[in-house]
């Protein structure tokens, strides 16, 4: 199934994109180079929508995206948080990544910034920092004076090998520089010149492939390495014959790296959705939006395996509801003495109302008998303190 953007007024403000694959199948975002449109990914697309949901995305000034969409000045974390706009956009909670280039860095920022969001990412012909920022300067300043005219003569040389700079598929993604705003070329000029994330990539905990030309120009193939490098359990595939743009030139190879590296992400990733929705149900929005919004790059680990185990794997079976399973998770928590999380499982199972009053003080007798008086009395009181909590507000009015 192929979706495109919709021409709502909510999506106007969008990156323009397009959607394949089946609604149920996990999401996995793609990222362009610079100065291609959605047909850059047309050699991939196909063979990855057979299981995900596919959603490719144009950069500012690119395709169906007004220039205009960034402010200028904008670098590639505001380009990010765009991206981060459209999966919100689109109900897509967390998602795969792939990008090229310019397409590689936002993803590395994301799965740097936001690694809560992304569940694994592939990098192509990208780096960590891309060159000296003159360069980036330079191009910028004859993009806004003459067009893209200057920089589309030159980027075959650039995106292709000699031996296939004049093919159909090359003559065609070559075709859509033309249309590019330059404005907008220049500002992401720009914000490639200020990208450097070399400091920042131990910090990556998404499993990491990274993918190079070996006949690059461009980001050669010891960007690429220190990518793989530095990136914890990074795999590395190097591509004879490609450059730049490999996988356009290298289209079968690139397709194969990515399918194999994606490949696992459905059975976690489904156990991560499931997770969350639970997680949401039983703890309420609030809790386990102030629990996202607190993960660093250091407990993201974690985060991850709560909401895949405890909440994916266990409180979805179907053997025990989830009163019941309230009710033995509160026992537990007495016997052990974790008075924070007993707490937190109270309130929630108060304020939802899967347990009353009296639910919770049968439960805290049965746990006095069992689990001993000292821990009971602990617990009581601190339902005791979250009733008040709960039921004084609404005396109030």
């Amino acid at each position: 199934m192929t979706t495109p953007h919709s021409s709502a007024a909510p999506a106007a403000r969008l990156l323009h994109h397009q959607v394949d694959g089946p609604l149920s199948g996990t999401p996995l975002l793609l990222g362009p180079s610079l100065g291609t449109a959605l047909s850059v990914w047309d050699g991939q697309t196909a063979a990855l929508a057979r299981d995900h949901r596919v959603v490719r995305w144009e950069l500012p000034g690119h395709g169906g995206t007004p220039g205009g969409l960034l402010p200028a000045g904008s670098g590639i974390a505001e380009l990010a948080r765009e991206v981060l706009r459209l999966a919100d956009a689109l109900g897509i909670e967390r998602f795969a990544y792939a990008g090229i280039s310019l397409g590689g860095a936002v993803g590395t920022w994301l799965a740097v910034h936001h690694p809560d969001r992304i569940t694994s990412l592939a990098l192509v012909c990208s780096s960590a920092r891309f060159g000296e920022p003159r360069a980036w300067h330079e191009r910028a300043a004859l993009v806004r004076a003459e067009g893209t005219g200057p920089v589309a003569r030159t980027a075959a040389a650039r995106w292709f090998t000699a031996d296939f700079a004049d093919s159909p598929a090359a003559r065609a993604v070559l075709a859509d520089l033309h249309d590019v705003d330059p404005h907008a070329y220049a500002s992401l000029c720009e914000a490639l010149a200020a990208y450097d994330l070399r400091g920042e990539l131990g910090g990556i905990t998404a499993p990491t492939l990274v993918v190079a030309g070996r006949e690059d120009p461009a980001t050669p193939v010891a960007h690429a390495r220190e990518l793989a490098d530095a990136i914890p359990g990074a795999t590395l595939v190097e591509l004879p014959g490609a450059s730049h743009l490999a996988n356009v030139e290298r289209p079968a190879p690139v397709r194969a790296a990515l399918l194999n590296h994606f490949a696992a992400l459905p059975d976690d990733a489904s156990r991560h959705t499931a997770g969350l929705a639970v997680r949401r149900a039983v703890l309420g929005d609030a809790h386990v939006d102030r629990a996202v919004a607190r993960t660093t790059p250091f407990t993201a680990v974690f985060q991850d395996f709560i909401t895949r185990y405890a909440w994916g794997e266990v409180w979805t079976r179907p053997g025990l509801d989830h009163r019941t399973r309230r009710c033995l998770t509160l026992t537990a928590l007495v016997a052990r003495g974790h008075h924070e999380e007993l707490a937190m499982h109270l309130r929630a199972a108060l304020v939802s109302g899967d347990l009353t009053p009296e639910d919770v003080q049968e439960v805290l007798l049965q746990a006095a008998v069992y689990c001993g008086v000292p821990a009971a009395n602990a617990a009581f009181a601190a339902a005791d303190r979250i009733l008040a909590e709960i039921t004084h507000p609404a005396e109030e009015k």
